[in-house]
């Protein structure tokens, strides 16, 4: 039975600095929990137990070890408290053991004298209606491609031996009821890295680190429209991947910068 991201979140458990959640099987990537689903869980964490009310600015995840299907424990920190700026380190613990690192940066508006820079919105070749859907395939294709519809404008698809650096697709989340901040956290991390397209056959791929910055989150509804992401492999040396990635919501406003190192074992 699939377990909506809300649900999810709304039976967590919190005892002090600890929010533990439930993470089920349909959220699994590979022989882990998919990478946006937990950095979503860690920032869910951080608001819990220090009652922040301001926006987050930057994420950064170093992903330590697997995380099983059961209990997510995460374990929060203030690290420091300024005027405007808070950040807050959560650890996660999978069987008990550390399996991630996530320190999230929150900033409260600043007056300043900068004005407001964006970068330019560039549409995909094809429309969504035009655009290949990203099937699940059981035990072929990610889990958590049943919460997270994607498909493909730009690019290769993974394992089509075609020399691949960039991709663009379309992604949707079949869960209506989470928060802008929820959402554009998980989908950040949605789509598979860009060479995996280089590959004439399954490969196994892993992310190392991610770090993530976010504008101003955008007044607008999210959850019913298809957002935009734009990813490209900037280098790529000794089995592991340096990537960037945009994500633009469905009226074409940024919402995320990212960037990533993966690995690749092919």
């Amino acid at each position: 039975m699939l377990q909506a991201l809300s649900t999810i979140l709304a039976t967590r458990k919190l005892e002090g600095d600890v929010v533990t959640f439930n993470a089920t099987e349909d959220w699994a990537q590979g022989r882990t929990m998919f990478g946006g689903f937990l950095s979503a869980l860690a920032v869910v964490a951080m608001r819990d137990t220090l009652s922040l009310d301001i926006p987050l600015r930057a994420l950064q995840t170093n992903f330590i070890g697997p995380v099983a299907v059961g209990d997510v424990v995460c374990h929060v920190r203030l690290l420091r408290q300024g005027k405007s700026v808070s950040q807050v380190q959560c650890e996660i613990y999978s069987q008990e053991t550390l399996a991630g690192i996530v320190v999230g940066v929150f900033g409260a508006a600043r007056e300043t004298v900068i004005p407001k820079q964006t970068p330019h919105f560039v549409a995909l070749p094809k429309t969504i209606d035009e655009a290949p859907a990203m099937p699940f395939i059981p035990k072929i294709t990610p889990n958590f491609l049943q919460h997270v519809k994607i498909r493909w404008a730009l690019g290769s698809l993974p394992y089509m031996g075609q020399e691949c650096w960039k991709t663009g697709m379309y992604l949707r989340c079949e869960d209506k009821s989470l928060s802008a901040e929820v959402l554009v956290v998980m989908l950040s991390d949605g789509p598979p890295t860009p060479v995996l397209g280089q590959f004439k056959g399954p490969v196994m791929a892993s992310s190392v680190s991610w770090s993530l910055e976010l504008p101003p989150l955008p007044t607008e509804p999210l959850e019913e429209g298809w957002f935009q992401i734009d990813m490209e492999s900037v280098a790529a040396s000794d089995g592991y991947i340096s990537q960037s990635a945009k994500l633009w919501t469905p009226s074409g406003q940024l919402a995320s910068v990212g960037y990533q190192v993966v690995a690749v074992y092919g």
